[in-house]
């Protein structure tokens, strides 16, 4: 095991690391930006550098100022959160060279998913369902048309390398082609600095599912079942759960086989996620996040399991701490991302938090770094605090959460949780009758 963790991140997710290091007797560091002093993981953690001023690509982006931060206070691994460099191959490589662990998987694995025409190879290549779509970059108009004509329309147009959105295009028919397609591809090109774009059917109503995966790099793997996050704005999750309310237990087994399967073969090592669509009974793999994903504690609430713990040991060369056999599934839990933001216009708010009071009781979690009198500051993403309830089922699940919602307090500043009052108290909602376009027609309406 470990001696001491570097934690090369901020926010919610440093102080999620720091809570699982405390509890497996590892010291830990934080390293921060001159905005995030006083931040809370940087208050709680054994060892704190400062990495450089507010710009994330001067201090959390910054691979030489935190290797130095490594060398520096001794630690031997480093557990990069999610975002900024935790799906940075280049990253995982350097820790390498420098003897420091990189808690992820290989960088050969970060970099394979981290291409999304690579990746969708890989996949099929695994066995896991793959969208229709073109088998490799498309730059040309006239190969562009002929793709499309052969899948049928409507179509969509990702950047090969993106994800957020940017580089996203819908063409309806064979008339919105052509700007779609250049659209997307410049769009790619600024956002990324790689214009490649591929083409695939587009799903007309479709869920998105995710399927948790764990392997130890040796060759075994299981999966923690799925997560439904069809709720979204522009591409941004909003609301998570597991388990979907679309699937039922033998979808979700043959998913989960799949995927377990496929990750095994791949000799993946630590956490990662499984990306689909879904639709009429089938599943279309999107892409795979090699990293821990914002939502993993509902796959935690049901399961019991703490994925934090399970990377922390398979990247320290141990085993995973269960079988597929002894994994069960535990009632229903759901995740509302809570941001500084407007919950009408969707506009940051960053300021100081006047007021920060989180719900207690049975089946309710907090996982956020902020407290009264803190400022959040305007650099970073707008994320504040995740709120997870869990339940026997999903109708107490939704009531816990309705009640739960009721007792949270942030003064001081807009927040998204009028957005998640309104909708636990929506009947599409409570019936689990929503896809991935829901939320935005929704807000759409006022």
């Amino acid at each position: 095991m470990f001696n001491k963790v570097l934690i090369a991140n901020r926010g919610e997710i440093a102080l999620r690391v720091l809570r699982a290091c405390k509890e497996l007797g590892i010291q830990t560091v934080a390293v921060h930006s001159t905005a995030d002093s006083e931040a809370m993981h940087v208050k709680l953690a054994d060892e704190s550098v400062c990495i450089g001023p507010p710009a994330s690509r001067d201090s959390y982006l910054n691979i030489h100022q935190i290797v130095a931060a490594c060398e520096i206070t001794g630690a031997d691994a480093i557990h990069p959160g999610y975002g900024f460099l935790s799906e940075n191959a280049k990253f995982a490589e350097i820790l390498e060279a420098h003897n420091i662990a990189f808690i992820g998987p290989k960088a050969e694995h970060i970099r394979t998913m981290g291409d999304k025409i690579e990746a969708k190879r890989t996949a099929a290549r695994l066995g896991i369902p793959v969208v229709p779509g073109s088998e490799g970059g498309v730059t040309d108009p006239n190969q562009a048309k002929r793709i499309a004509g052969d899948i049928g329309y409507p179509v969509i147009i990702k950047a090969a390398a993106g994800g957020g959105g940017r580089g996203m295009k819908v063409a309806r028919d064979e008339s919105e082609l052509k700007a779609a397609f250049q659209t997307a591809r410049s769009e790619a090109g600024a956002a990324f600095g790689d214009d490649a774009v591929y083409i695939e059917k587009y799903l007309g109503k479709p869920r998105h599912i995710e399927v948790q995966v764990v392997g130890d790099g040796k060759g075994n793997a299981v999966h923690l079942g799925e997560r439904d996050c069809s709720l979204q704005r522009r591409h941004q999750k909003v609301w998570e759960e597991a388990n979907s309310p679309a699937l039922n237990s033998d979808a979700r087994a043959r998913i989960g086989e799949i995927c377990s399967k496929a990750v095994a073969e791949m000799g993946y090592s630590g956490a990662g996620t499984v990306e689909f669509l879904y639709e009429d009974g089938e599943f279309y793999f999107i892409e795979m996040n090699t990293r821990l994903q914002v939502e993993h504690p509902v796959t935690e609430a049901i399961t019991g399991i703490d994925l934090v713990h399970e990377q922390i040991s398979v990247a320290s060369g141990g085993n995973l701490s269960v079988k597929q056999s002894e994994i069960e599934f535990h009632g229903h839990a759901i995740e509302c991302r809570i941001n500084a933001e407007n919950a009408r216009t969707f506009v940051p708010s960053p300021g100081v938090i006047k007021h920060f009071h989180t719900p207690g009781g049975l089946g309710i979690r907090v996982d956020s770094g902020v407290y009264s009198g803190y400022r959040i500051p305007p650099y970073y993403d707008s994320l504040i605090g995740k709120l997870i309830v869990h339940g026997r089922n999903r109708v107490e699940c939704l009531m816990r959460l309705r009640r739960a919602l009721d007792e949270f307090v942030v003064d001081g500043i807009d927040t998204t949780l009028p957005l998640f009052r309104d909708l636990v108290s929506n009947k599409d909602i409570a019936d689990g009758k929503y896809d991935i376009h829901w939320l935005e027609s929704y807000l759409a309406d006022g």
